[in-house]
């Protein structure tokens, strides 16, 4: 995915940051990644309302901009684990942040519950 110049620009680091990690699902799925490896299929378990086509060009998005590893196994049938890059966990703070500014302020953005919506990366399936 081609991104934009933000160069010499007033809040380019703002905008870069947020176009990397636009949209509904890529800083989900880079939440779901903390815990640790994940396959495919456990991505979108964790995350009920994503398509497989949108969950799969979000992890191609992320791994073109080189904050997801995608490793395959030479295996049959192939197994594809997804993980953060050295620059996916540098990340790890504003995912954090984000996820105590939502939960503080849950109730006023109506979207339930924490515990109702959001398994953390380190609950099971």
């Amino acid at each position: 995915m081609k991104r934009k110049n933000f160069t010499r620009r007033p809040g380019c680091a703002v905008e870069a940051t947020l176009d990397l990690i636009d949209g509904k699902w890529k800083g989900v799925i880079l939440y779901h990644l903390q815990g640790g490896s994940q396959r495919f299929g456990e991505l979108r378990r964790l995350m009920p309302g994503i398509t497989q086509r949108m969950l799969t060009k979000q992890l191609r998005a992320l791994e073109d901009d080189g904050l997801v590893v995608r490793k395959v196994y030479a295996e049959v049938p192939p197994r594809v684990d997804y993980t953060l890059s050295e620059v996916g966990e540098s990340l790890r703070p504003v995912i954090d942040v984000l996820r105590n500014w939502g939960e503080r302020h849950q109730e006023r953005l109506s979207c339930g519950s924490v515990a109702d919506t959001i398994k953390t990366p380190h609950q099971t399936a």
